[in-house]
């Protein structure tokens, strides 16, 4: 499972530093990145059949996935200025 789809350094790779930052300093988004990151390896799992899923659940953790990335792209769209700031 190394090469794991939809990360989100693949996604957002302009907004990476940020990434970091706020994984550093606002504990929200890292419940909301550590909750992308669950639901996308079961995706993954289940579409490398490693643990299938049936079609409703799969749909299900795929709209999460989806909620999840688009309230994570909110929150690096407000907060990208902080990144241009020079850390101490």
């Amino acid at each position: 499972m190394a090469n794991t789809p939809h990360e989100l350094a693949e996604e957002f790779p302009q907004f990476v530093a940020l990434m970091r930052h706020l994984k550093e300093t606002d504990g929200h988004f890292v419940r909301l990145f550590d909750a992308y990151h669950d639901v996308n390896r079961k995706i993954h799992r289940a579409e490398t059949d490693i643990e299938p899923l049936d079609d409703f659940h799969m749909e299900d953790l795929r709209k999460t996935r989806m909620r999840l990335k688009d309230e994570i792209y909110g929150m690096l769209v407000r907060h990208e200025p902080e990144a241009e700031t020079p850390a101490a």
